[in-house]
């Protein structure tokens, strides 16, 4: 199978090219040489995929099985990219998101998205994937999008996974959110790529939420496994969700891989991924996942993100008095207030992009 991978250098695009590498594929990947390189085995073609003068300078006149594009940018610069290979490719994959949907009526491949223009140049990043999955299926009709949930494992370049080892890793007393037993619902990145080349390989097309059950893992079997993986003496202090939304947290940004099970984030972890388990999809255990984080950020290789907007992971280890939480409960709500202004100097810079990272 020859492969083009627009992209490969960095998180879902780099565990495409290793799973594509370990199959005995022929893999070549389009970058800008700007993010990092490509392991050995692999051909580059460097471009700013951006300029399609470039693009097409750089794709000449070959030809490829498939193709893999994980762009989550202007959804203008996929479409534009996907007709640059038409007639040159049998099969294109693109790494979309969950975050498709409209916020709230999430269930399954069925569920309402949002509106998406395939020519919009900016925008909130849900707008940004469908547009592009719009531009995707415009020219290859039966394309696979691959709609991600929550994405962890090594090389991961957002910082939920991380932040959690380093933070973990300092040890003492760590806020844990929620209750220990809630479902997690994500997917390890080798998970997805493995998935993502099987359905390519026998020509499977349309949308698919890749994503691992509700419960695959709970909070507390992931936060267990960081303990474990760094060896650290760190004491997990469970906080109720009525204690984190008086300190004023916010899902999902505070403390990654949280939100509430009741209110605007109801049914956010649950999602129906019947689909996923039928055509292939199958997910190691999380602990595996966490093991193989760590050991990616201790080695020698370079280091990802390990902070979120959040500030240090010091920021998080509170010294709760004998009667219970009110320390870690301050320090959830400085957190927040310094969050907020990042979030504002974000927003004065990037415009409507500013909360794009927020889902998958």
């Amino acid at each position: 199978m020859r492969l083009l991978v627009l992209g490969g250098t960095r998180f879902v695009g780099r565990a495409v090219v290793a799973e594509a590498l370990a199959r005995g594929w022929e893999v070549t990947a389009l970058h800008r040489g700007i993010t990092g390189r490509t392991p050995a085995g692999v051909r580059e073609l460097l471009a700013d995929r951006t300029t399609p003068a470039a693009l097409s300078d750089a794709l000449g006149s070959e030809t490829w099985d498939a193709v893999v594009d994980t762009w989550s940018g202007a959804p203008c610069v996929a479409t534009e990219a996907a007709r640059a290979l038409v007639g040159r490719a049998d099969r294109f994959g693109y790494v979309s998101s969950g975050s498709v949907y409209v916020w709230g009526e999430h269930v399954d491949e069925g569920s309402p998205v949002v509106d998406g223009d395939a020519h919009d140049v900016d925008g909130p990043y849900p707008a940004l994937k469908r547009g592009a999955e719009v531009g995707v299926v415009e020219t290859f009709p039966g394309a696979l999008l691959a709609r991600a949930g929550l994405i962890l494992g090594p090389w991961e370049d957002i910082g939920r996974l991380p932040w959690w080892l380093d933070r973990i890793a300092h040890g003492g007393r760590v806020v844990a959110p929620g209750r220990p037993d809630r479902p997690l619902q994500y997917v390890d990145v080798r998970d997805l790529a493995s998935w993502l080349l099987s359905g390519l390989d026998v020509g499977l097309g349309g949308a698919v939420d890749v994503v691992s059950r509700s419960g695959h893992a709970t909070t507390g079997e992931l936060l267990e496994a960081c303990v474990a993986a760094t060896g650290s003496d760190a004491d997990l202090v469970w906080l109720d969700e009525a204690t984190l939304a008086a300190a004023g947290a916010e899902p999902w940004t505070h403390l990654p891989c949280w939100v509430p099970e009741s209110g605007e984030f109801a049914g956010f972890l649950e999602a129906d991924t019947t689909r996923a388990a039928r055509t292939g999809l199958v997910c190691r255990p999380v602990a595996e996942t966490v093991v193989d984080t760590w050991q990616w950020m201790t080695s020698d290789r370079r280091r990802g993100p390990t902070a979120t907007s959040t500030g240090s992971p010091q920021m998080w280890s509170g010294r709760c008095s004998p009667a219970g939480e009110q320390r870690d409960a301050g320090e959830v709500r400085a957190a927040h207030h310094r969050t907020r202004y990042v979030k504002w100097r974000r927003g004065a810079r990037r415009g409507s992009t500013a909360g794009r990272r927020r889902g998958g």
